[in-house]
């Protein structure tokens, strides 16, 4: 029995690992065991440091993330349809801080060909999609990139970061409550996006519906102007009403976004 726990809990650590989020009761339908076996897994995982318990589940431990490549192959149709809307709201003539994560990817991908526009950015992999773009303007902003975060967030980075005031940043978020506001699993992560968003007029965010109450380790922003939100069509309703009474302005992708959600730990946008 012991040989089979042994691989059970394996193969939690392997999803987690990719997917950032484990739920007991779909652990439980996967291996065909009770809630409760699965429950005392996750108890044991946890007290070896592998995974933070939450309600229902678990999650990577604080100070981890899924890494960018990874997510960038997850759910690109939703991340999409999130890129879309967000990039038609980006002013002519603007400069535009992209922040990591894939969905601010979807973003730079969505960009209208006849947007001109000033894009800045840490992660090589927006840089590589908006690089020899006619009418953007791209700044890179250099350092050591965290195999992880999949952008640059170290000292110098964060020098470079501090000599530039965009009009807009578009920040990644791993998770969005209510009380905390966003918030980072990566704690170097978090500091330099609260940079960004300080260095910045204004802020937005692209938030998949499956990152809307998903705590997180590190505080980003607050949930108030100036700052915007992009989610998903079916984005609870009652949450929505809330961020808008807190003076957040809330933008809804038209109905058609693809409900099959597989929750990924890590910056959303």
């Amino acid at each position: 029995m012991d040989h089979f726990v042994s691989e059970r809990q394996s193969e939690i650590l392997a999803q987690l690992r990719a997917k950032g989020r484990v739920s007991a009761h779909e652990l439980a339908q996967t291996f065909d065991v009770s809630e409760d076996t699965v429950r005392r897994d996750l108890r044991e995982m946890a007290a070896r440091g592998e995974c933070e318990r939450v309600y229902g589940g678990a999650l990577l431990p604080a100070g981890q993330t899924v890494p960018l490549r990874t997510r960038i192959a997850d759910e690109p149709d939703r991340k999409a349809m999130l890129g879309r809307k967000a990039a038609g709201l980006l002013a002519e003539g603007s400069a535009v801080f992209l922040d990591a994560g894939s969905t601010n990817l979807a973003i730079a991908r969505n960009l209208p060909e006849a947007l001109r526009l000033t894009a800045i950015t840490n992660t090589p992999a927006i840089a590589a999609e908006l690089a020899g773009r006619a009418g953007i303007e791209l700044v890179m902003i250099g350092g050591k990139v965290d195999p992880a975060v999949g952008a640059a967030i170290d000292a110098t980075a964060i020098r470079q970061l501090e000599t530039i005031r965009p009009d807009l940043c578009i920040l990644g978020a791993c998770g969005l409550t209510l009380d905390e506001g966003l918030a980072a699993d990566v704690f170097e992560d978090a500091a330099f996006k609260r940079l960004a968003s300080t260095a910045s007029k204004r802020s937005l965010a692209a938030i998949t519906s499956d990152k809307l109450g998903l705590r997180a380790a590190f505080h980003v922003h607050d949930l108030a102007a100036p700052l915007s939100l992009v989610v998903e069509a079916d984005a609870d309703a009652a949450v929505v009403e809330q961020l808008v009474r807190q003076g957040v302005e809330v933008h809804r992708c038209a109905s058609g976004t693809i409900n099959d959600k597989k929750p990924t730990r890590g910056n959303t946008p």
